[in-house]
C-alpha cells in the first residue's frame, strides 16, 4: 500500500499556510522563463492559474477544448462566491467559514486544506474587484451579501445570478492580458487525451484538434489539470453537456490516484425533468432560497390541484418544519433528501410526482416584486423560458439532480498528485469540501487554487526539475501519441448498431438509480454487475460516425463515454466499500431513525485514494487518515 504524504505543514492551524509560503521553495524571477507550464482547462481555476503563473513569468501553455476560454462551465455558477469577510457584522470569521465547511462536508475533508481556504477568501474578493467584477453593492457603496444554504451569517458576495459569468469575465480579463504580453499561449478547440509521463514524472499531454483531428504531443515541465468534475457519468446533470471525466480519468490511468471518486453532490433546486429525450438540466441557484420556501401539500389528494388553490394549513413548509434553525437554507445534501423522502411519500408534485414547490409568494408580498426582480430577475425569466410559467405568480417546481463532485484526483497541500510534476486545481481535485459541498464555495475553490495557493507551492517542485527538460521526441511522448491515434483508430472501426449517446443514458440511469441520491449494498453490486456489460458492448456495438480527420462531435462523446463506462464502475466500487452515510453519500443501510446519515468514524474518518493497476475491478484502495485536532467530530445537525 502506498503511502500518502499530505506534506500538511507543521504548528498550530492558523500558522500552517505562512509557514509553508515562507519554507517553499522559490524559483529565481529571472530563471522563471526557462519553464513550461502546461494548464489544462481555463474555468476559473485554469484561467487564474495561466495568468497568474504568466505573469509572474513562466512559460505557459493553455487548453480548453471549447472555442474560448469564456465558454468554460464555470460560467454557468449562478449564486455567489463565500468569503469571511464579515460586512454584515453578524459574527463572520475565518474560523467560522473553516467550521462551517468542515461542518458542511460532513468532517471528511482536511482540516489543513479548509483553514487555507478560509483564510485566502477574503483576497480573493479583493482580487476580483481590482479585475472589475461587477459585485452587487448596499446603497451606500459596500459589496452586498446574501446568505447560502449551510451557514447562519451572510458571506456570499454575488452579482446577481451571473457569479459565475462575471467572476470568468474577470479572470480571462487577466489571462487575455497575459496572452498578449506573450507569457501564455492559448490552445483553444484542443482536448487533451493522455499524460506523458516520464521517469515517474509527468512531462507533458497528448492533444486533439478538434477542428482538424490533428493529434500532438506538447512537453513541459509540469502539468496542472484544471478540467473540472465528473458528474455527467449520471447523463442528466446539471453540467454543460462537454463536461467529462478524461483528463483525470487518463492521468488516473498512468498513475495518478482517485479520491473519492462516490462522493457526488446532488443540488436541491433543479427544474425538473420533463421528458425521456431531455439531454440535461438546469439549475435554479440556491441563492433562491433566501427568498422562497418550499413546501408539497400535506395530503396527497391535494397534489393535482393548482399550488393557489391548496390552502396555508394544507401546505407542508418540510424543511422549516425538520431543520428550524436553517429552515429553507438547509445544507444541499440534506435539502435533496428531504424532498425526495416527501415525494417517497407520495407527495410529490408535477406530471411526474418527482417536483417540490419553491415559492415566493410570501417574500413578494413583505418586499414587494421589484425587490425580487432585482435579486433574482434573470433567474425568473431564464424559468420563464423553459417552462412557460411565471414564477412571480406561481410557485417554480424544482427537484433534486445532479450537480457537483467532490471527488477526484488525489493531491497533497501543494496541490500536486501522487504522480509527480502533476498539480490539479479545483472541481478535478478532492480536496477541500470532504462529503458535501456548501453552496457558494466552488468558485471559492477554484480561484483559491488559482490565484493563491499554487502560484506559491508550484515552485516546490519545478527547483526540482532544473536541467531535466524532455523533448516530444522522447519514447514515452512517441508511444502515446501511438496509443492515442490507435484509440481512436479502435473507436471509428467499430460501425456498430448503437449511437454514443444511448450507452451514456444507459449508463446514467443505471447510476441515477443505483448510485444515485440513495445507495445500498444490493444496489451497488447490481451496479458493478451491469456497467462491465454495458461496457463490453459499447466496444463491440457502438456506431462512430464520420472519420478522425475533421471536426467530428460523435468521436469526442465517444472518448469520453469510454471513459465515463470505466469511471462509473470504480465510483460505485468506492461507494460499496464506504459502509457509512456521510455527506452525499447516503447508504441506506446507514442512517438514523429520524433519516439523517450516520457516519462511522471509527472506520471511514480517511480520503480513500485509488490506484489503477489495468482493471477498474481490481483497483487498489489507499487510505489517508483524516486526523481532526481543532475541530470536534460530531453528529451532524441543522435542526
Amino acid at each position: 500500500m502506498a503511502t500518502l504524504d499530505s506534506k500538511i505543514p507543521s504548528g498550530p492551524l492558523e500558522k500552517k499556510w505562512e509557514k509553508h509560503k515562507f519554507d517553499s521553495k522559490l524559483v529565481n524571477p529571472a530563471n522563471r522563463r526557462k519553464y513550461t507550464i502546461i494548464v489544462v482547462g481555463s474555468g476559473l481555476a485554469g484561467a487564474s492559474a495561466a495568468a497568474s503563473l504568466g505573469e509572474m513569468g513562466y512559460n505557459v501553455k493553455c487548453f480548453c477544448y471549447q472555442d474560448s476560454p469564456r465558454r468554460a462551465h464555470s460560467i454557468a455558477a449562478q449564486g455567489g462566491i463565500n468569503a469571511a469577510k464579515n460586512y454584515q457584522n453578524d459574527g463572520d470569521s475565518v474560523q467560522r467559514l473553516f467550521y462551517d465547511t468542515i461542518k458542511g462536508g460532513d468532517f471528511r475533508a482536511r482540516e489543513a486544506n479548509v483553514y487555507r481556504l478560509a483564510e485566502v477568501s477574503s483576497s480573493i474578493i479583493d482580487q476580483c474587484t481590482a479585475l472589475g467584477v461587477p459585485f452587487a453593492r448596499e446603497y451606500g457603496g459596500l459589496l452586498a451579501n446574501r446568505s447560502f444554504g449551510g451557514a447562519q451569517v451572510s458571506r456570499t458576495f454575488y452579482a446577481r445570478g451571473q457569479t459565475g459569468q462575471q467572476l470568468l469575465i474577470g479572470a480571462y480579463s487577466g489571462l487575455c492580458a497575459q496572452i498578449a504580453a506573450g507569457t501564455v499561449t492559448m490552445f483553444p478547440r484542443t482536448e487533451m487525451l493522455d499524460l506523458v509521463v516520464v521517469d515517474g514524472h509527468a512531462k507533458g499531454i497528448v492533444v486533439r484538434d478538434m477542428v482538424t483531428g490533428k493529434i500532438e504531443a506538447h512537453a513541459g515541465d509540469t502539468v496542472i489539470l484544471a478540467t473540472g468534475g465528473y458528474g455527467n457519468v449520471f447523463y442528466l446533470s446539471t453540467n454543460a453537456k462537454g463536461c467529462n471525466v478524461t483528463a483525470t480519468w487518463r492521468a488516473h490511468k498512468k498513475g495518478a490516484f482517485f479520491a473519492n471518486p462516490c462522493y457526488t453532490q446532488i443540488h436541491p433546486t433543479c427544474i425538473p425533468v420533463h421528458g425521456d429525450f431531455q439531454s440535461k438540466l438546469t439549475l435554479m441557484s440556491e441563492s433562491l432560497r433566501n427568498d422562497g420556501r418550499v413546501w408539497v401539500p400535506k395530503k396527497k389528494e391535494d397534489c393535482g390541484k393548482p399550488p393557489g388553490e391548496i390552502a396555508e394549513e394544507d401546505r407542508d413548509y418540510y424543511l422549516e418544519r425538520k431543520y428550524p434553525s436553517f429552515g429553507n437554507l438547509a445544507p444541499r445534501d440534506i435539502s435533496s433528501r428531504a424532498a425526495k423522502q416527501v415525494c417517497d411519500e407520495g407527495r410529490g408534485i408535477g406530471s411526474t410526482k418527482l417536483g417540490v414547490y419553491l415559492d415566493f409568494s410570501a417574500a413578494i408580498k413583505r418586499l414587494g416584486e421589484n425587490v425580487i426582480r432585482e435579486r433574482y430577475g434573470n433567474l425568473f425569466d431564464m424559468y420563464h423560458k423553459i417552462t412557460g410559467e411565471d414564477a412571480y405568480k406561481v410557485p417554480m417546481r424544482i427537484f433534486p439532480a445532479v450537480h457537483y463532485t467532490m471527488g477526484g484526483l488525489w493531491v497533497d497541500y501543494n496541490l500536486m498528485s501522487n504522480l509527480p510534476g502533476l498539480h490539479v486545481l479545483g472541481e478535478a481535485n478532492f480536496s477541500d469540501h470532504g462529503a458535501n459541498r456548501l453552496g457558494a464555495s466552488a468558485l471559492m475553490q477554484g480561484l483559491a487554487d488559482g490565484y493563491f495557493v499554487l502560484p506559491y507551492t508550484i515552485s516546490n517542485y519545478l527547483v526540482t526539475q532544473a536541467g531535466k527538460k524532455v523533448g516530444t521526441d522522447h519514447p514515452e511522448f512517441v508511444k502515446a501519441i501511438e496509443e492515442v491515434k490507435a484509440r481512436t483508430e479502435k473507436l471509428l472501426s467499430i460501425k456498430g448498431k448503437r449511437s454514443v449517446d444511448s450507452f451514456h443514458r444507459e449508463l446514467g440511469l443505471l447510476l441515477w438509480d443505483k448510485c444515485g441520491m440513495g445507495r445500498t449494498e444490493a444496489s451497488l453490486k447490481d451496479a458493478l454487475a451491469k456497467i462491465p456489460k454495458i461496457r463490453e458492448e459499447f466496444w463491440t456495438n457502438v456506431n462512430v460516425l464520420g472519420d478522425g480527420n475533421d471536426l467530428n462531435q460523435s468521436l469526442e462523446m465517444a472518448g469520453r463515454v469510454a471513459d465515463f463506462l470505466e469511471f462509473g464502475e470504480l465510483m460505485c466500487l468506492d461507494a460499496l466499500e464506504r459502509r457509512e452515510s456521510c455527506g452525499g453519500h447516503f447508504r441506506e443501510e446507514f442512517q438514523f431513525e429520524d433519516g439523517e446519515a450516520k457516519r462511522d468514524d471509527e472506520h471511514f474518518a480517511h480520503v480513500a485514494a485509488w490506484e489503477n493497476v489495468g482493471e477498474v475491478a481490481k483497483s487498489v484502495r489507499h487510505i489517508e487518515p483524516l486526523n481532526y485536532e481543532n475541530v470536534h467530530l460530531a453528529v451532524r445537525s441543522y435542526k
